[in-house]
């Protein structure tokens, strides 16, 4: 059968004209934020990246339909839904087209489809990757390989603070995949702005990373760049204060068998009604500034192709 993607007007005639154009996933808003902060923070972070110059362009499938930029509407109703939507990374996405289901795109597939309708930056809030214990249960994300694949730049707070941090890193390297502190030296734990693990390169402002992403496309260099930008400093967990939280919550979730992607959601409940509601506070502030670091990387990289 032929395949389209849906991309709504205002994506596609910035697409047309190489206009600044970024993506956002729809996992963070069904399953990563409980409603209605789910819905207000989506409007925001689109509103960020407008307000940055760029176009914002949520990704998430509706009734088989792949969607490259939401209405309010379809925004409202996957907040409300939330759970009951699917969680759908890149081997799923062909199930939920034929089935046609709805789907809440992850990292991994928000990046494959952002890819496939030309849109390069793409802002998260954390990356997934190695989990604890991964060498028995081998429970790596799908956002490892897709970093290998997709020619993407992902502005995240780093990976989730509930993953192996020190693996996580080794594993990108294996791939080729750059990892870019933006204004930092170190890679930063989602929460927290330290995890004390440094990053291989550094970069100060949207237009170096612009020019590193030409660069290394240029080069025939296929593949994503993770844009490592830390979380505000006012809204940081320090990393001494949540790690004891998070590994009362990983192993919550090991006693009950909470398994594959059923565990980033229930980890992320936990923590948030730990802490009654930072780490909550702490997601919506972080979503907000990658969003904006992103609307100013696709403005620079825009520039740069004009």
């Amino acid at each position: 059968m032929a395949f389209e993607l849906s991309i709504n007007a205002d994506v596609r005639t910035a697409l047309e004209k190489g206009a600044a154009v970024v993506a956002l996933e729809s996992t963070i808003i069904a399953h990563g934020m409980p409603y209605p902060q789910n819905v207000e923070t989506a409007r925001e972070v689109e509103k960020i990246v407008r307000d940055n110059g760029a176009i914002p362009a949520t990704i998430a499938i509706l009734s088989g339909e792949v969607k490259i930029g939401l209405t309010p509407d379809e925004l409202q109703y996957l907040g409300r839904e939330g759970r009951s939507i699917a969680k759908v990374s890149v081997r799923d996405l062909p199930f939920a087209v034929a089935q046609k289901r709805d789907g809440a795109t992850t990292v991994a597939s928000t990046m494959r489809l952002a890819a496939m309708a030309g849109i390069h930056v793409f802002a998260t809030g954390g990356i997934g990757g190695v989990h604890r214990g991964a060498e028995k249960t081998f429970d790596i994300s799908a956002d490892m390989t897709e970093f290998a694949n997709s020619n993407v730049a992902v502005v995240t707070a780093g990976a989730k603070a509930i993953l192996d941090l020190a693996l996580t890193l080794e594993t990108l390297e294996t791939l080729g995949v750059p990892v870019v502190g933006f204004g930092t030296d170190e890679f930063p734990a989602f929460y927290s702005r330290a995890s004390g693990h440094a990053v291989p390169m550094r970069c100060d402002s949207a237009a170096e990373i612009a020019d590193l992403l030409r660069a290394k496309w240029a080069m025939g260099l296929n593949g994503g760049v993770v844009v490592a930008n830390p979380i505000p400093e006012a809204f940081e967990i320090p990393a001494e204060e949540i790690a004891a939280v998070i590994e009362a919550a990983v192993a919550k979730a090991r006693a009950g068998g909470i398994t594959g992607k059923h565990v980033t959601p229930f980890l992320l409940a936990e923590i948030a009604s730990v802490t009654s509601g930072r780490s909550l506070t702490a997601n919506i502030a972080l979503a907000r500034h990658n969003a904006l670091v992103a609307a100013q990387i696709a403005a620079a990289l825009s520039e740069k192709r004009s």
